[in-house]
Order: structure tokens, then C-alpha cells, then sequence
């Protein structure tokens, strides 16, 4: 019968941990140098294509339908946190704005035709 444990010099791996997982620790301090380096050898532009890429296929794998329900899930957690008057404030500002934004394109095209 095999003796299952490990030998005096020999590592116990983590079976959650990628036996080929490259770089440092996500969270390190390392990891943080890291992601600085790549912005600033591609720029900051590079993580909003990742990230488009990154939704365009989760898009493909789970549907559509999977941003409407974490859509859903993130706004009754927000109204739990903030309470139901936090939409109301926000939606009275959003208003408010719409209604300036269509004043001025309403001036705007006033003085395109005179």
C-alpha cells in the first residue's frame, strides 16, 4: 500500500490553485507592478478592448439574458443598500438634465436655420 503523504521537502499544492498558473498572486503587490507595466507599455485603451472582448464572449457562453438578470440582481442589492428614494433622486436628476440637453439642442437648431 502507498504512503499518500508527502515527503519532508516536498510541497503540499493547493488542489484549488493552477498547478501552471504564471505570475504572481492576484491582489499582490507584485501583481499590482504588473498591471501598471501594461498600461503603461499598451495604454489604458488596451483594458477597455480586453474587457469588450472579455463581455462579447460571455455574451456568446450564457445569452443575453444573463446581463438581465445580474442587471436585476445589482439593482436590489443597490435599492436594499440605498433605499427606493435613491432611485427617485437619481431619477429626478436624470430628468432634469434631459430637459436641459433637449432645451439646448432645441437652441441649437434655432440658430442653425436663422
Amino acid at each position: 500500500m502507498a504512503n499518500n503523504k508527502p515527503e519532508p521537502d516536498q510541497k503540499i499544492q493547493d488542489p484549488k490553485i493552477e498547478k501552471n498558473k504564471r505570475g504572481p498572486a492576484p491582489g499582490s503587490q507584485k501583481a499590482k507592478h504588473g498591471g501598471q507595466a501594461v498600461r503603461e507599455k499598451y495604454g489604458p485603451e488596451f483594458y477597455a478592448k480586453i474587457g469588450k472582448m472579455g463581455g462579447k464572449k460571455v455574451k456568446e457562453k450564457r445569452g443575453p439574458q444573463f446581463y438581465a438578470e445580474i442587471g436585476k440582481k445589482g439593482g436590489e442589492s443597490t435599492k436594499r443598500q440605498r433605499g427606493s428614494e435613491f432611485y427617485s433622486r437619481i431619477g429626478k436628476r436624470g430628468g432634469e438634465r434631459g430637459r436641459a440637453t433637449a432645451t439646448v439642442v432645441e437652441i441649437v437648431k434655432v440658430v442653425e436655420s436663422e
